[in-house]
């Protein structure tokens, strides 16, 4: 028999960094916020790259903290069965790779000591209610005015309010933390098939190697899984290391989705993975997770908080999301593959599109057009043909994520 153990203005399952961050902005707004989570800060299967933008929309939790991390010195690209390397020198605050557990234990840390409560116990179930919702936890029911899902890919409020992911809609990250080695430089190594690609990202402990494909791409985590042991070893990156397999979803959504994105409804949004919020090229999240949640934060408050959260995130995170999975067959192609990889080695001005594109400073919309001006003319035709040309690409400008007001 379940009773209630703890009322809220606002709960939000889950505690990852939207979470985390949603409820420390909550709670300095002076709301009564109750997390509920289970099992954060834990270490994730994921590169652990943070880019600058990122760390600016939480500075002012993080510059009071230490954050063990590794400043990214140099990328280096590859082709999948090509035997020449690109190098990319980064400046010093274009992505630092962290601990999972540093990290989001540090956003953690700075929603309770805002005045959010944790509820250390896994939400199970949840409905409507004359006022908002009530949660069914582990710990007993919680009522809510308003309800935050945070709740990663598997999003439980997603599935109760909304929609789950398709399989589509979703890539596999498979691989292995190599416990006991670590670098400066990341790798990453464009795939033929399965498209998608090979990854290494020095965190300050241990390497974070894997692959990432699409979910319905035919190949499953254990046939992609043994594709980045091959890699490891073929190109040394972990010897002497101990391996510790790891297997997630990652959200991964077609064009037409991000344009119809429903991230919220009546007493509720959804942030981050939950709202289906990574960049389907990259599959970084990070950014779009914290900036997600300050949003949400910042709608509360309004009467018509939900809508006007998803006019935002439709609009900004949305927008600049369906560009890139637009240009995501185009990035995927064999062909184009090697020539970015043959223009990285000979062109400083593609090198330098590259820079910006893994700080986050590139956005999509801008992206053919500043092809077209490094005269790399194949590229550019390549992106080009892989998304129709509109007004907002003869403008060279859409609303970018954090300008959108």
């Amino acid at each position: 028999m379940y009773h209630a153990v703890m009322t809220a203005d606002v709960a939000v399952v889950g505690a990852g960094p939207a979470g985390a961050w949603a409820a420390c902005l909550l709670a300095r707004q002076g709301a009564r916020v109750l997390l509920i989570d289970s099992s954060h800060p834990r270490e994730k299967p994921c590169g652990g790259g943070v880019t600058g933008r990122a760390l600016d929309l939480v500075a002012s939790v993080l510059n009071s903290r230490e954050l063990p991390a590794i400043r990214i010195q140099r990328a280096r690209f590859s082709v999948e069965d090509v035997p020449s390397v690109a190098q990319v020198s980064l400046d010093l605050n274009a992505l630092v790779v962290v601990s999972r557990t540093d990290f989001d234990g540090l956003l953690l840390s700075a929603a309770r000591q805002a005045g959010a409560d944790l509820l250390r116990a896994r939400a199970t179930d949840l409905r409507p209610s004359p006022d908002g919702f009530e949660i069914r936890t582990t710990a007993g029911v919680v009522r809510t005015g308003f309800l935050i899902g945070a709740d990663g890919s598997n999003s439980l409020v997603r599935r109760r309010l909304g929609q789950p992911f398709r399989r589509d809609q979703l890539s596999i990250a498979t691989g292995f933390f190599a416990h006991g080695v670590s670098s400066e430089d990341i790798c990453v190594e464009l795939l033929k098939e399965p498209a998608g690609y090979l990854w290494s990202f020095p965190r300050p402990t241990h390497l974070a190697i894997g692959i990432c494909a699409q979910a319905d791409c035919g190949a499953t985590s254990a046939v992609l899984r043994q594709m980045a042991a091959r890699w490891i070893a073929r190109a040394g990156l972990a010897e002497g290391a101990r391996l510790e397999q790891y297997s997630w979803p990652i959200p991964s959504l077609p064009a037409r989705d991000f344009i119809r994105l429903t991230p919220s409804g009546p007493r509720f949004c959804l942030v981050g993975d939950a709202a289906g919020l990574v960049d389907p090229i990259t599959r970084e999240g990070i950014y779009f997770a914290l900036l997600s949640a300050q949003w949400a934060a910042e709608a509360v408050a309004a009467s018509d908080a939900p809508r006007r959260y998803a006019r935002r995130v439709r609009a900004g995170i949305g927008a600049e999301l369906a560009r890139a999975a637009r240009l995501k067959a185009a990035f995927f192609r064999p062909r184009f593959e090697r020539l970015i990889v043959e223009a990285l080695s000979r062109s400083e001005a593609i090198r330098a599109v590259m820079q910006d594109l893994v700080a986050g400073r590139q956005d999509y919309s801008g992206l053919k057009w500043r092809l077209l001006r490094t005269l790399e003319l194949g590229l550019a035709v390549q992106l080009f043909l892989a998304q129709p040309i509109d007004d907002a690409d003869r403008a060279g400008h859409l609303a970018r994520p954090d300008r959108v007001q």
